[in-house]
């Protein structure tokens, strides 16, 4: 697979003539392996969740050299040069809206992300973002991503409110990580527990499958089991309920691997509901980046996103020390479709609990 560049800043490339100034710009090196690459073809592997159709429809309408001469699709990119994408704002159909706040300090900010709101602005999803809103409310505050959470997962999402606390949380979440793969388990100072309705019953238990990226899939994001080495990866599943073929599952990350549970519940051949990249057919993540998902697709899903929520953390302030436990109930669209499911002996939605944080001296 072909390496991504960053995008340049587009301070320095002509405006092709006619393009509008709001356009968002972004431009990407070409690295001398993409040398003799199709301009269509060299957007795939920079864009994220693009398909070979869309990437021609965006070389054709937004494809520029750095004086502004516009590319084709077929144009062949040279190593080193900048292939400049002039793009119009997306017309999105999400407006912005209220990021619920769930716990703020001087360093932390804890919010509790609605589901299909981006973290952070891309040329796809620029306005409706976390990172947006919270600006718009927030003038001149600075805010880093302490974690990420993908677009479709809702729930618990952590942010620094200075640079102090942006390191120090992050080193947080690494130690982590490297306690799980030297063989220690996540203790006391960071627990993260998500919730997830899956296609069938998932084996109560600890997964320890390493993971690593799937090179060999055209949409780049994939991530795979590892068939030798790969980064350690390590989840604790509960089945809270059963209904309709249906489970409600609590999946405690001992480690913090991309897209680790909905992998690993994948592997156990229980997926989440509504993926469309580790689910029934991959080829639905394409189809729905280029808007093109059919009925029958969407019945198949039968959610319009992955079940997945950011429901409960434990963790040790990293500056103050102070124990935080901090709580989202299950978003308001998965609990809706678990309850429409039919009902089974023990399979009621369990008390969540509302929105909160707490502090304790555990």
């Amino acid at each position: 697979m072909k390496g991504r560049s960053a995008p340049d800043p587009a301070a320095t490339f002509a405006r092709p003539e006619g393009v509008e100034d709001d356009c968002i710009v972004r431009a990407y090196r070409v690295p001398p392996e993409s040398e003799g690459m199709r301009v269509d073809r060299f957007l795939m592997t920079q864009l994220r969740n693009t398909s070979r159709t869309r990437a021609k429809s965006i070389a054709t309408r937004t494809a520029y050299t750095v004086e502004g001469r516009s590319l084709k699709p077929s144009d062949r990119v040279r190593a080193e040069d900048r292939v400049v994408l002039w793009r119009p704002p997306f017309e999105e159909l999400d407006q912005p809206r209220e990021v619920p706040v769930v716990y703020e300090d001087p360093h932390l900010l804890v919010v509790d992300k609605p589901p299909l709101c981006a973290v952070h602005p891309t040329a796809r999803h620029y306005h409706s973002t976390v990172i947006k809103c919270l600006e718009a409310a927030r003038p001149g505050e600075f805010l880093s991503l302490i974690h990420r959470i993908d677009r479709e997962t809702s729930g618990l999402l952590m942010l620094a409110r200075s640079p102090r606390a942006d390191s120090a949380f992050k080193r947080l979440l690494e130690d982590r990580s490297l306690d799980a793969a030297r063989g220690r388990t996540a203790g006391p100072a960071m627990s993260k527990v998500y919730l997830a309705l899956t296609w069938g019953v998932p084996d109560a238990g600890t997964i320890e499958l390493p993971l690593e990226p799937d090179h060999e899939n055209p949409l780049r994001v994939k991530m795979r089991v590892a068939t030798r080495g790969g980064m350690s990866a390590c989840t604790r599943v509960s089945v809270l309920g059963v209904r309709g073929g249906h489970a409600l599952v609590r999946c405690e990350l001992l480690t913090g691997r991309q897209h680790q549970i909905r992998v690993h519940l994948a592997a156990r051949g229980t997926p989440l509901v509504g993926d469309k990249l580790y689910g029934p057919d991959e080829r639905l993540l394409a189809r729905a980046a280029d808007d093109q998902l059919s009925a029958a697709d969407l019945a198949l899903l039968e959610l319009p996103r992955h079940a997945l929520h950011a429901h409960h953390y434990r963790l040790a302030h990293a500056i103050t020390g102070e124990a935080l436990e901090l709580v989202s109930p299950l978003a308001a669209d998965l609990a809706a479709f678990w309850e429409s499911r039919p009902q089974q002996p023990d399979g009621a939605l369990p008390e969540m609990g509302s929105t909160t944080h707490s502090k304790s001296d555990s």
